[in-house]
């Protein structure tokens, strides 16, 4: 065999090598970029969870001074709005923001049987805070989805599923709402009649 084929050779193996380490080195900061971008996306909704979950001790307020009696429906209101604030995973957060919205409608339903209270400016004023709010975090989820979604993929297609094993990268959970009759935001609309 002549010398420039062996050379040919070995140059072709450093080659493909080189090849390699630049895939993988390319392949494991795509995985930091969208494991980044996954995180940033949790951090936006943390921050509009925390907004709601500051707006629902002035709403109970509210309205206790107008329903006072009602005090099964305030408790409830702030045990579920406490479980929510525990909550650690993504999936346990979602179910406790679950369980939070359905106290919320009760809130509002007991809200209902108080014209002076629908009529109330500080009232009316939550009532918008508290849907802008909803309206934010529906939107940090999907924002949040569709990175996991990306890591997700990224982390279970072949060959990056190597490097993802390799270095440890690992699915994260969906922020899902459990039941679709739950996928509503809270109607609050107590407009003046």
């Amino acid at each position: 065999m002549p010398k420039y084929y062996h050379m040919d050779f070995f140059l072709i193996v450093i080659i493909v090598i080189v090849a390699l380490a630049i895939w993988a080195v390319l392949d494991y900061n795509g995985f930091v970029a969208l494991k980044n971008r996954a995180k940033e996306a949790w951090s936006d909704i943390d921050v509009q969870l925390k907004r709601r979950y500051d707006l629902i001790p002035n709403l109970i307020e509210t309205v206790k001074g107008y329903a006072s009696h009602e005090k099964e429906v305030f408790e409830k209101v702030t045990l579920a709005r406490t479980a929510a604030m525990g909550a650690q995973t993504a999936t346990d957060r979602a179910q406790k923001e679950d369980a939070l919205s359905g106290t919320l409608k009760s809130l509002f339903a007991v809200a209902e049987s108080y014209p002076d209270l629908k009529a109330s400016t500080n009232f009316l004023e939550l009532q918008r805070d508290l849907t802008d709010t909803e309206d934010k975090i529906q939107a940090a989820r999907r924002f949040y989805n569709t990175n996991v979604r990306d890591l997700n993929i990224k982390i279970e297609s072949f060959p990056s599923s190597i490097i993802a094993n390799a270095f440890g990268f690992a699915k994260m959970d969906l922020f899902e709402i459990a039941n679709a009759a739950e996928r509503e935001v809270p109607k609050v609309s107590f407009e003046k009649k």
